[in-house]
C-alpha cells in the first residue's frame, strides 16, 4: 500500500501548496481522500493513475474538500472506457455533483455512484464495543467512516485491506499428500478443494491464522472528539490536521479546528503508528510551516509535517 500525499494546505490552494488530498494505491487500484479545488493538477503530476481510481471519498461539504471533484471527473472523461467511479460524502454530494455536470454541461463518459453518509444513522453513534460503520468495499478494501466535530457535518475515514489468508504451511500439505501444484495455490487463496482420492480440504488444514491488511486513516477539519481515537486506533498510518500554531490556538478552538500540539497528543494516545500532519493554515508561510515540526515532535516522535507530493509505503505487518 502506497500513500501520495497531493497536498498540504487548508482553506484555499496557496502557490507552492495544493489543498489537502491523499491517493491510496494497492491492489492495482486507487481510492482518493477529499478532493479540493485544483486536486487534479498533482494528481496528474504524481502520475497517481487515473484510470485506476475506484472511489472518491469526501470528509465534507466545504469548498476546500470538495470544489476539485468537477475537474477529476472531467480529466477521467478523457479516457476511453472509463470504469464506473463512487463517491462517498455527506448527504448532498449527489445533488452538488450532478447539478454541477448539468450546469456546466460536463460530459461525463462513465457510471457515477454515490454513497451518501446521513448524520442521523445511528450505526455511527459512539459506542466503543461495536465496529466502525462502512461506508464503501470493494474486492480489496474496506472504508470505514465516524462523524468527527467541525462547523459542519464532517466525517474521518478509515481505509482497511482485508485479511489476507494465513500462512501456507507446505509441511502440513505433504502431510495430507497434497501434491505440489494448482491446489496450492487455490488453498491458499482460501478456497476448499477436493483431491484426485476423493478426500475435501479445507484452507484451515494447512494455512495459519488469516493476517491483517494495512491500515490507514484520513481525519480533517475537526475539534478534539472521541471518535477521532476510534478512527485513528492503531493504524499504520494517519493524516490528520494540524491546521494552528500554539500561538492561534483560541482561534482553533472557535473555528473547531486542532492546533498541532492536541494534533500530536491524540495521535500518540490514538496508537497510530505513524501521523502526518496536513491542512496547514495559508497564513503560515514556508519558515513558519517548519515550527509544526519542532511542535509535534515536542509532544509525540512520530507526528510531522506532511510535504506536498510525498510518498508513504505501508508495509505488511509480517
Amino acid at each position: 500500500m502506497e500513500c501520495v500525499l497531493l497536498g498540504t494546505g487548508g482553506m484555499m490552494p496557496m502557490p507552492g501548496r495544493p489543498l489537502t488530498s491523499v491517493a491510496v494505491r494497492t491492489g492495482g487500484s486507487v481510492y482518493l481522500l477529499d478532493c479540493g479545488e485544483g486536486t487534479q493538477v498533482p494528481y496528474k503530476a504524481q502520475h497517481v493513475g487515473m484510470r485506476a481510481l475506484r472511489m472518491v471519498a469526501l470528509t465534507h461539504l466545504h469548498a476546500d474538500h470538495c470544489l476539485g471533484l468537477p475537474g477529476v471527473l472531467m480529466l477521467r472523461s478523457q479516457m476511453e472506457e472509463a470504469s464506473p467511479l463512487t463517491i462517498v460524502g455527506p448527504v448532498g454530494i449527489e445533488r452538488f455533483t450532478r447539478n454541477v455536470i448539468r450546469d456546466l454541461a460536463c460530459r461525463i463518459t462513465f457510471r457515477l455512484d454515490f454513497v451518501e453518509l446521513d448524520p442521523r444513522d445511528s450505526s455511527a453513534e459512539p459506542d466503543k464495543k461495536s465496529p466502525l460503520p462502512t461506508a464503501y468495499i470493494d474486492d480489496l478494501v474496506t472504508l470505514h467512516w465516524l462523524p468527527l466535530r467541525h462547523s459542519v457535518f464532517c466525517v474521518g475515514y478509515r481505509l482497511e485491506e482485508h485479511q489476507r489468508p494465513g500462512k501456507f504451511s507446505i509441511d502440513a500439505a505433504q502431510k495430507l499428500d497434497i501434491r505440489p501444484g494448482p491446489l496450492f495455490g487455490r488453498l491458499q487463496a482460501g478456497e476448499t478443494v477436493t483431491l484426485p482420492d476423493g478426500r475435501t480440504i479445507e484452507p484451515a488444514q494447512v494455512c495459519g491464522p488469516p493476517r491483517s491488511g494495512r491500515h490507514m486513516a484520513f481525519c480533517t477539519d475537526t475539534a478534539p472528539c472521541p471518535n477521532l481515537y476510534r478512527v485513528l486506533s492503531k493504524v499504520d498510518l494517519a493524516f490528520l490536521e494540524g491546521m494552528f500554531l500554539p500561538e492561534h490556538a483560541a482561534e482553533a478552538v472557535q473555528k473547531k479546528h486542532l492546533a498541532v500540539s492536541d494534533s500530536a497528543r491524540i495521535a500518540e494516545r490514538s496508537g497510530a503508528r505513524e501521523t502526518i500532519l496536513v491542512h496547514l493554515s495559508p497564513r503560515y508561510d514556508n519558515r513558519q510551516a517548519r515550527q509544526v515540526d519542532e511542535v509535534a515532535g515536542a509532544v509525540a516522535p512520530n507526528v510531522r509535517r506532511g510535504r506536498n507530493g510525498e510518498r508513504f509505503e505501508i508495509k505488511l505487518p509480517d
